[in-house]
C-alpha cells in the first residue's frame, strides 16, 4: 500500500513538473523587402493557440504542450506560409518568417488617394492596388490590355479598323479617366486615345486605382476616376530582367531591364519594350484586318539620387514610337492617304519627362514636374489627322502635421498646347489661319486629414483652378473613415468634379472621316457631384487562409455632360451641352481569398446604370454595360514550382451605335466573355517559363452574326451611297439599308483564340 502511495505522488509530481515545462515559440514576420509585418496571424495548426504580430512584426506564443507542430502565418494580401517545428519541454523556440506578396496587398503604402504616403487600410480614401503578380496571371504586352481583369474597369476599343481604345471606369467614357505616371498627368488626352498601348508592364511597380471624382487633388479629367502607374524604384529593381512572349497569331513582345550604379549615390534603371505584329488575318471574311499591324518601341530610364536625410530626388524619361495600320487586306503604304484602297495608318511619337525633388528644408516640401510631347500623323482613308500636343506640369506641396491635423498645401500649374489640322484649331498647321489651342491652368489646393479618434478619420479638401476660357472653378472634397474593428472598415467620400472637353483629342470617332462632326453650340465644362461608400471586411481562417470582401456603392450626378449623338443623323456625330442631367450609379463587390492548400481567388462584379435625362426622357448611354464581372483562380502545386491561373471577365449587353432604323446590325450587344488559362513553372533559380491559351471560348463580336460588323466594308469610300439635301443617307437598290461605311460599331476585341508562350529571366 505504501508503494502505491509513493507511486501516485511521483506521478502527480511529474505531471505538475510537465505543466511547468510548457514551451514558448517566438519570432519575427517580415516581407521580402525587409519590412516588418504587423498584425499578421500566427497559429499552430490543429490547436486553438495563435496570436497576431506586434507593430514591429514580432510574436510570442506561450503555454505550448511539447510536441511536433505546423506553424502557419497568414496576412491579407500575402501568400500563407507554414513551417514544421518540434518543441521540447520548457523550450523557448525561435522561428522567423518571410512572406511573399499576393496579387492585391492590403498593407501596401499608397499615395494616390491623398497625395502622401499612407498605409492603404489607413487611407480615408479607398484605393485599389494591383502589383505585377496580378498582371502576370494573364500576361499582356501593355497596361491597356492588362486592365481587362480589374473589376469595374474596361478597356474599350473605339475602332474596328485601327484598334485604338481608352479606359472606362464604372461605365464612364475614357476621357473621364485620368491616367498618371508616378502621380504626374503625363498621359495627355491624345495619349489616352493613341498611347495607352505603349505603356509596357515591365516598368510598373504597382498600379493604384481610385474610382470616382478626384478633381479636388488632380484637377480636370479626374471626374470618373484615375489610374496612377507607379514605376519601379531603381534601388529595388533586379540587376537584369527579361520577359519575352510570343503568340500563335505571330505577336512578339519583349521587355528588357538593367539596373546599375552610376556612382555611389546614383542608381539607374533602364527598360526597353519592343512589340511587333505583322501577320494580317481576316477570319471574319470582311476583307479588313481583324487586328491592326503594329510595331512599337518604348525606352524608359529612371534615376534615383541618394541625398542627405533620405530626401527624395528621382528623374525619369521615356521615348515611345509606334506605327500601326489596319484596313483592307491588300492595303500597302503606297496607298496611305489615298482613295483607292482603304486603310487607317497611325504614326505616333512621344517624349516624356518626370521628376520629383524634396526641398532641402526642415519642412516636408516636394517639387514635382513633368513634360510630354506627342506628335500624331494619321490618315483614315483619305482623311488626314495631323496633331501636336505638349503639356508641362509643375506642382509644389507642403506636408505639415499639427497635433491631430495632417495638412497638405499645394499649388499647381498646367500648360497645354494643342494644334491639329482640323477646324478645331483653324485648319492646316501651316495655314496663316492656324490658331493652336493654348491653355494655362493654375490651381491651389488644401487638404486636412483629422484624427478624430483612434478609429475615426475625417478628410476635408478644397481646390481652386482658373481656366483661361471658363474662369473660376472650385472643387471641394469630404471623406470619412471608420475602423469599426481592426478587420472591418467603412469609408464614405463626397465631392465634385470638372472636365474641360476637347473633342478632337478624345473622341476617336470624330476623326475617322466616316461621319461629319457637328458642334451645335459652345461647349461648357462638364461638372458633377459625387458620393460613394465603401466597406471592407478582412477574415482570417483557422487553417491559415485569409481573405477580404469589399463592397462599394456610388452615385454621380452631372449638371453638364458632353455625349456624342450618333442617332439623330446616321452620317453625323452631333455634340452639344446637355439640356438636362446625367447620372451614373452602381454597386460593386470584390472578394479576395488565399487558402493554405495553394488555391487563391479574386472575384469581382459591378452592377451599374449610366443614363441621361433630357426633355424628361431617360436613355441609357451608348457602349456602356449594365453588368461586368471578373475572376482569377490560381493554384500552386508540386511544392509551388508550378502554378495555374484561370482568368476571365463577363460583360452584359450594351447599346450600340447603329446607323438608323434600317441598319441590319443588332442595336444591343450579347452577353460575352473572354477567358484565359496559363501554366507557369518556377523550379529554376532565375528563370521561369509560362504558356497557355487566350480567349479559350474563341469569342469574337461577329461569331454568331451572319452580316459583317463593319457596315459596307465593301465600299469604304461611300462611292455608291446617296444622300439627300440634309445629308441623310437614302435607301437605294445599291444600298437598301441606307448605310454608310462605319467602323465605330465596336465593343470588343476582334481577336480569336490563340496560344502563347513566354520566358522570364532576372538576376536580383
Amino acid at each position: 500500500m505504501r508503494c502505491k502511495i509513493i507511486l501516485l505522488i511521483s506521478i502527480m509530481i511529474l505531471s505538475i513538473s510537465s505543466i511547468g515545462q510548457d514551451a514558448t515559440l517566438f519570432g519575427q514576420v517580415n516581407t521580402f523587402s525587409g519590412k516588418a509585418l504587423g498584425y499578421a496571424n500566427v497559429a499552430l495548426e490543429g490547436t486553438k493557440l495563435g496570436v497576431q504580430t506586434n507593430n514591429d512584426g514580432s510574436f510570442e506564443i506561450t503555454d505550448i504542450i511539447p510536441g511536433r507542430y505546423v506553424v502557419i502565418v497568414s496576412f491579407l494580401g500575402f501568400e500563407p506560409i507554414s513551417k514544421k517545428i518540434t518543441i521540447g519541454a520548457g523550450e523557448r523556440a525561435i522561428l522567423n518568417f518571410t512572406m511573399a506578396e499576393g496579387a492585391n496587398t492590403m498593407d501596401e503604402v499608397v499615395v494616390t488617394g491623398t497625395l502622401k504616403e499612407v498605409n492603404r487600410l489607413e487611407s480615408p480614401v479607398p484605393v485599389e492596388v494591383y502589383n505585377p503578380i496580378f498582371f502576370k496571371k494573364n500576361p499582356t504586352p501593355n497596361i491597356y490590355e492588362a486592365l481587362q481583369n480589374v473589376n469595374g474597369v474596361r478597356p474599350q476599343l473605339n475602332c474596328q479598323v485601327c484598334n485604338t481604345g481608352d479606359i472606362h471606369i464604372n461605365g464612364l467614357e475614357g476621357p473621364y479617366t485620368m491616367v498618371l505616371i508616378d502621380g504626374m498627368p503625363i498621359v495627355s488626352s491624345l495619349a489616352t486615345v493613341y498611347g495607352l498601348s505603349g505603356i509596357p508592364n515591365s516598368l510598373v511597380e504597382r498600379m493604384e486605382i481610385v474610382k470616382g471624382p478626384a478633381s479636388s487633388l488632380y484637377g480636370s479629367e479626374a471626374i470618373g476616376g484615375l489610374i496612377n502607374i507607379i514605376t519601379k524604384n531603381p534601388i529595388k529593381a533586379p540587376i537584369v530582367s527579361a520577359d519575352v512572349m510570343g503568340t500563335t497569331w505571330g505577336e512578339l513582345n519583349a521587355d528588357f531591364g538593367i539596373r546599375f550604379n552610376l556612382s555611389k549615390g546614383i542608381s539607374v534603371l533602364t527598360g526597353i519594350n519592343y512589340f511587333n505584329y505583322n501577320n494580317p488575318i481576316d477570319n471574319n471574311k470582311d476583307n479588313f484586318t481583324d487586328v491592326t499591324i503594329q510595331k512599337r518601341i518604348s525606352v524608359f530610364q529612371k534615376w534615383n539620387v541618394k541625398r542627405r536625410d533620405n530626401r527624395l530626388f528621382t528623374l525619369a524619361g521615356r521615348y515611345y514610337w509606334e506605327d500601326r495600320w489596319g484596313g483592307e487586306m491588300d492595303w500597302t503604304k503606297e496607298f496611305r492617304g489615298g482613295d483607292e484602297i482603304y486603310g487607317e495608318a497611325i504614326s505616333t511619337e512621344r517624349v516624356e519627362f518626370i521628376g520629383q525633388y524634396q526641398l532641402p528644408t526642415s519642412e516636408h516640401m516636394m517639387l514635382s514636374f513633368s513634360f510630354n510631347s506627342h506628335d500624331q500623323n494619321s490618315v483614315y482613308g483619305d482623311v488626314p489627322y495631323i496633331a501636336d500636343q505638349k503639356i508641362a506640369f509643375g506642382q509644389l506641396t507642403w506636408d505639415k502635421s499639427l497635433g491631430k491635423h495632417d495638412l497638405l498645401f499645394g499649388s499647381a500649374l498646367r500648360y497645354t498646347l494643342y494644334d491639329d489640322n482640323t477646324p478645331a484649331t483653324g485648319g492646316d498647321l501651316n495655314s496663316p489661319d492656324n490658331n493652336p489651342d493654348e491653355i494655362w491652368l493654375p490651381g491651389i489646393f488644401v487638404q486636412d486629414e483629422i484624427d478624430l479618434h483612434e478609429n475615426h478619420k475625417l478628410l476635408m479638401g478644397l481646390r481652386y483652378d482658373y481656366n483661361d476660357v471658363h474662369g473660376n472653378i472650385l472643387t471641394p472634397r469630404l471623406a470619412y473613415k471608420w475602423a469599426i474593428t481592426k478587420n472591418d472598415i467603412f469609408r464614405i467620400n463626397a465631392g465634385t468634379g470638372f472636365r474641360v472637353v476637347n473633342l478632337f483629342t478624345e473622341d476617336h470617332a470624330a476623326l475617322t472621316g466616316a461621319r461629319e462632326v457637328i458642334v451645335n453650340e459652345k461647349l461648357k465644362p462638364e461638372q458633377s457631384y459625387n458620393v460613394n461608400a465603401n466597406f471592407i471586411k478582412k477574415k482570417y481562417l483557422d487553417n491559415g487562409g485569409s481573405g477580404s470582401i469589399e463592397l462599394s456603392g456610388w452615385y454621380t450626378y452631372f449638371t453638364n455632360v458632353i455625349f456624342p449623338d450618333y442617332e439623330t443623323n446616321a452620317n453625323q456625330i452631333v455634340y452639344d451641352n446637355l439640356d438636362g442631367s446625367a447620372v451614373t450609379k452602381g454597386l460593386s463587390i470584390n472578394a479576395d481569398w488565399t487558402l493554405h492548400n495553394g488555391f487563391s481567388f479574386m472575384l469581382g462584379g459591378t452592377l451599374m446604370d449610366v443614363s441621361t435625362i433630357e426633355d424628361d426622357i431617360k436613355e441609357r448611354q451608348v457602349l456602356t454595360e449594365r453588368f461586368t464581372g471578373t475572376w482569377s483562380v490560381s493554384y500552386k502545386f508540386m511544392d509551388k514550382k508550378f502554378s495555374m491561373d484561370y482568368t476571365g471577365n463577363v460583360y452584359g449587353p450594351m447599346r450600340l451605335p447603329i446607323l438608323g432604323e434600317l441598319d441590319f446590325r443588332p442595336d444591343e450587344s450579347p452577353w460575352w466573355s473572354i477567358q484565359n488559362i496559363q501554366v507557369t513553372y518556377k523550379g529554376l533559380k532565375s528563370v521561369e517559363f509560362y504558356g497557355g491559351v487566350k480567349n479559350l471560348l474563341n469569342w469574337t463580336p461577329w461569331k454568331n452574326q451572319d452580316q459583317p460588323i463593319i457596315a459596307r466594308s465593301f465600299d469604304p469610300f461611300d462611292r455608291n451611297v446617296d444622300f439627300d439635301a440634309d445629308g441623310n443617307v437614302l435607301s437605294t437598290p445599291q444600298n437598301l439599308n441606307a448605310l454608310t461605311f462605319d467602323p465605330s460599331y465596336v465593343y470588343a476585341q476582334n481577336q480569336g483564340i490563340r496560344g502563347f508562350f513566354g520566358i522570364r529571366y532576372r538576376i536580383k
